[in-house]
């Protein structure tokens, strides 16, 4: 594959990063990734130096096989020893640590995202998008899919886990959004924004810790009990964060995509999954895998002492390492036709949920609830449609989670 200008600077110059990043360093993702990914990937090892906004740099990594060691090796590739290069505070987070620590925290909660544990919650999903649902074409059109539907469903059902009061949820909207950003100014409103949510929580957990209740704020309040406070009131602020954002999110981006790609002989693949409903898993799943909405690349890592990846790439310890899941997920080393959506992929092992000790910890739940919303207005807004140009769709910039800024629909 030809090298644009830029990847043939690369030996001199790292190439920007992010990869969609404009004039003014903000980060404008697209609905479809840039396609630099594919060509880094596809280029010697799949191993770039990228420039950071901060001035700092670190190695991009591509490659399925390459990306997943990063993932799953916490002793060479550190996400504790990376904390100084992150652009929001994950220290104390599911995010920020790593080894017995991170599997410290995440063990006080994992039997409640079990997938028996998500099993039982299904019942409770398909009530709460119906509910919706009903709410949303009760209106007139057309609606945002995104807060009339895909936000509220998701952020309800996370906090019913948790035990927050209703009252109370529609903060964590705004709180989430500044937390999520990833602009100069949005670092500042994101430390503003943690401190209310950690002063917020924090009452909550007391309250729990002295008077337990049948839910996931208790279990956080009694089972991690033995963990420093601050580790104690990040967890469920990261469970709410990660539990509503990315699920509104993928709705969002899975409707899109669906309302505008033909798919075996029908105009939309909207309207093939309205025809078999049977093939809306799979067809989660494929979407996962290409149009993930957490950003393109995962967390940074540092390297701890040198290594050599499977690609052949080495690293010397002390550097920053940047995995990319988005181009893992179209290798054509592990995925045959990778750019191509075929809902009956099998296998399809992608890395939208991350991989090893720090893989999702709400993938299930996430899945569940991805598949609830799509199978439910497939088989109850057969005509649903875009009430504006596809291109007229904007997505998030600057913000963690790429999702659509709102997707405008009619189903009349």
């Amino acid at each position: 594959m030809a090298l644009d200008a830029g990847l043939e600077e690369s030996a001199t110059a790292p190439i920007p990063h992010p990869l969609d990043r404009d004039a003014d360093g903000v980060n404008r993702p697209g609905l479809h990734k840039n396609t630099r990914y594919h060509e880094i990937r596809e280029t010697g090892t799949g191993v770039a130096e990228v420039g950071r906004t901060d001035g700092t740099t670190a190695k991009l990594v591509t490659r399925y096989q390459d990306v997943e060691q990063v993932l799953r090796n916490q002793e060479v590739f550190s996400r504790e020893a990376a904390l100084d290069a992150d652009d929001v505070d994950l220290e104390g987070t599911l995010l920020g640590l790593d080894l017995a620590n991170h599997a410290a925290v995440r063990n006080a909660v994992k039997d409640w995202f079990s997938p028996q544990a998500v099993a039982r919650l299904r019942v409770t999903a398909e009530e709460r998008a119906a509910a919706q649902l009903e709410e949303m074409t009760g209106r007139d059109e057309p609606a945002d899919l995104v807060t009339a539907f895909a936000l509220p469903f998701a952020l309800h059902l996370i906090c019913d886990m948790l035990g927050l009061p209703q009252e109370d949820r529609l903060r964590f909207h705004a709180w989430g959004d500044a937390f999520l950003g990833t602009s100069a100014q949005t670092r500042v409103d994101a430390a503003e924004a943690q401190m209310a949510m950690v002063g917020y929580l924090s009452g909550l957990v007391e309250a729990r810790r002295r008077a337990p209740e049948d839910d996931l704020l208790s279990q956080v309040a009694v089972g991690a009990a033995n963990l420093p406070l601050d580790w104690q009131i990040k967890l469920p602020l990261t469970l709410v964060l990660g539990g509503w954002e990315t699920v509104a999110s993928s709705i969002g981006t899975q409707i899109h995509v669906l309302l505008t790609h033909p798919y075996e002989g029908h105009e939309t693949a909207y309207a093939y999954l309205s025809a078999h409903p049977e093939a809306v898993p799979g067809a989660v799943t494929e979407l996962e895998r290409l149009f993930s909405t957490t950003a393109a690349d995962d967390l940074i890592r540092r390297v701890v002492r040198d290594v050599t990846l499977p690609s052949g790439a080495r690293l010397r310890a002390g550097e920053l390492v940047i995995p990319s899941h988005d181009a893992a997920n179209c290798d054509p080393r592990v995925f045959t036709d990778p750019h191509r959506i075929d809902f009956a992929r099998s296998p399809n092992r992608h890395l939208s949920f991350g991989y090893g000790p720090h893989h999702c910890i709400g993938r299930h739940l996430g899945h569940m609830e991805v598949v609830t919303a799509v199978a439910l207005l497939t088989r109850e807004l057969p005509s649903l449609r875009l009430a504006v140009p596809s291109d007229e769709i904007t997505r998030k910039p600057g913000h963690v989670i790429n999702g659509p800024s709102a997707l405008p629909v009619a189903w009349s």
